[in-house]
């Protein structure tokens, strides 16, 4: 019989994995039961799945109706935004700093991916690439902090990242910033890596803010 703390790790990644993977869309209601019933496990699991994933931010309780999955409101899009700029800033910088060569063949790789994905309209291939092109420079950062920092929003990203990617003209604007990006690390130019994907996030931010206001507006 698996332990009780091991149902709840199988329960908080199966749950976490449909979450990111659209099969429990924003806005969706949570019910216990049922998601114990499709996982096959007693409901004790699965609210401690719920409670932890609503700590990382991908589920919110609401009083007297219970768990949702998030639904980014524009006040997130702003926070979230606001601290990825920071973050992301920071990792291209230092990833410039403490890697040579390596690194841009390892960003060149992941865009020759996403404009592929690109070509075929392929938006969550896109988005998963999209994670992994800013993932390589939070690795190449070598500062343990900043990876965890990253690892804990990760899947509030994930969502918007999906999200922004499929607002019309977006996706070529932000293959255009990746090339921007790329640039900087391969010129060894830690103020305009810096820069690049500053600019890049606060692009990402405000096209979502305008697709989600028009959104509001309907």
């Amino acid at each position: 019989m698996l332990a009780r703390t091991t149902l709840n790790r199988e329960a908080y990644k199966a749950l976490r994995r449909a979450i990111l993977g659209r099969k429990l869309p924003p806005g969706r209601k949570l019910i216990v039961r049922v998601l114990a019933e499709e996982l096959g496990l007693s409901p004790t699991p699965i609210k401690e799945a719920l409670s932890a994933l609503e700590r990382e931010g991908l589920v919110v309780a609401v009083p007297h109706r219970g768990y949702f999955v998030l639904e980014p409101s524009l006040e997130d899009v702003r926070e979230i935004y606001r601290l990825r700029e920071v973050l992301e800033g920071l990792a291209a910088r230092l990833a410039v700093e403490n890697n040579g060569k390596i690194l841009p063949r390892k960003l060149e790789k992941v865009l020759q991916r996403q404009r592929k994905a690109a070509e075929q309209g392929d938006i969550e291939s896109y988005g998963d690439l999209d994670l992994s092109f800013h993932r390589t420079l939070w690795e190449a950062a070598s500062n343990k902090r900043l990876l965890a920092v990253a690892e804990t929003i990760d899947g509030q990203i994930r969502l918007l990242i999906n999200s922004s990617a499929a607002i019309p003209g977006r996706l070529p604007s932000s293959l255009a910033e990746h090339e921007a990006i790329l640039q900087a690390v391969a010129a060894h130019d830690p103020d305009s890596a810096e820069a690049a994907m500053r600019e890049h996030v606060q692009q990402a931010g405000r096209a979502l803010e305008r697709f989600l206001s028009a959104r509001e507006m309907v």
